[in-house]
Parts: C-alpha cells; sequence; structure tokens
C-alpha cells in the first residue's frame, strides 16, 4: 500500500542556489523524484532528451497545454517551458515525493490546481550576498545583474502571499536538512495519515 507523496515547489531568486540545494537534497533521500521540465527549445550539446529536459514540438506542447497536460508553463524568449502533469501524478501515485525547481508564477498555477503541494521559497542572506554570488558566476553582464535583482525584488513582495515556507540559504546543508524537515512533517501529517486510515478501512471492508 502506497503512501500518496509529497508535491514540493522549490522556487527562489536567481543566483540563490537553489539547484546546489536541490542536489544536496537528493543526496540526503532517495525517495525524491526530480520533475523534469518539458521545452520547446532545441537541445543543447550534451542535453539528454527525457533526463534534462523533454523535447517537444511547439505543436506538442500547445496540444498539451489545451487538454490540460501541462500543470504550468511559460515562455521565455519565444520558447515553451512547463512541467508536464502525468508524469508528477504518476510519481505522486507510487509514494514519490516530487520536487519541482520553477518561477513563483508557476508556483502560483501549481498552487491553484494542486493546493496540496508544499511550496518553499528560498532566501538569500541579504541582497547585497545575492548580488555577489550573481557576479561571482563571471557570466552575467552589469546589465543583467541588475536586471536580476530587480526580478528578485519583485518576487520578495509577491511571495509572502504563496509560499508555505522560507529557508535563508546561508549554509547549504543547513537548507537542505531544513526542507527535508518539512518533507518529514508532511510525510507523517494528518492528512498523509488520514489517507493511509482511509486505504486500512476500505480494506477491511473488502474483507468484511
Amino acid at each position: 500500500m502506497n503512501k500518496r507523496g509529497v508535491l514540493l515547489v522549490i522556487s527562489g531568486p536567481s543566483g540563490v542556489g537553489k539547484g546546489t540545494i536541490i542536489n544536496k537534497l537528493f543526496d540526503m533521500d532517495d525517495n525524491l523524484y526530480f520533475s523534469v521540465s518539458a521545452t520547446t527549445r532545441q537541445p543543447r550539446q550534451g542535453e539528454i532528451n527525457g533526463v534534462h529536459y523533454t523535447f517537444k514540438s511547439i505543436e506538442e506542447f500547445e496540444h498539451d497545454i489545451e487538454t490540460g497536460e501541462m500543470l504550468e508553463h511559460a515562455q521565455f524568449s519565444g520558447n515553451y517551458y512547463g512541467t508536464p502533469r502525468s508524469a508528477v501524478e504518476k510519481k505522486l501515485s507510487q509514494g514519490k515525493d516530487v520536487v519541482l525547481d520553477i518561477e513563483i508564477q508557476g508556483a502560483r498555477n501549481v498552487k491553484r490546481l494542486m493546493p496540496e503541494a508544499v511550496l518553499v521559497y528560498i532566501l538569500p542572506p541579504s541582497i547585497d550576498e545575492l548580488k555577489k554570488r550573481l557576479n561571482g558566476r563571471h557570466t552575467e553582464t552589469e546589465e543583467s545583474v541588475s536586471r536580476r535583482l530587480h526580478t528578485a525584488y519583485s518576487e520578495l513582495h509577491e511571495a509572502p502571499e504563496l509560499y508555505d515556507y522560507f529557508i535563508v540559504n546561508d549554509v547549504v546543508e543547513n537548507a537542505a536538512t531544513k526542507i527535508e524537515e518539512i518533507l518529514d512533517c508532511k510525510r507523517c501529517g494528518k492528512a498523509a495519515m488520514q489517507e493511509i486510515i482511509k486505504q486500512i478501512l476500505e480494506e477491511a471492508e473488502n474483507l468484511a
């Protein structure tokens, strides 16, 4: 008897270290599944279909939007990006906890369609530290850094209304541990236990 998994949404401003935290989280927990996003952009060198992204044509993606297959989606630079719903539902039904790394608008759509989702927003220790991390990439122009900081500032006004938890990424291991503690609470929470009790009662009725 599989208990339904937890849908975990992780968001945060560019440069805050979401990817590093998620990698550490997967090192700590073998019951996690990372949702592979779908996109209409062309694969880059070394990218594998179904591993880095699920690559689709524009027609396929728009069909998935129309049929409700996309849990959330957005357009960037003329390409679609989104989260296929069927893969998420399949893993959750198998008892896997599914991790989504998505932006705030996508998180809003996920929460609307799947209210049971747990939304976590990663905060930098400070805006100055976030700026240092963005500059430390050595891939960002001054204009790009300024734009990303402006986006982060805007998100921080929206996030308190939407997200369930906020975690400061000062030390990666600490941030990952806090998310794992949130998952543990949700796995043993009232809603999860009610589902198990319901299944046990149904089995008992079938045996009667």
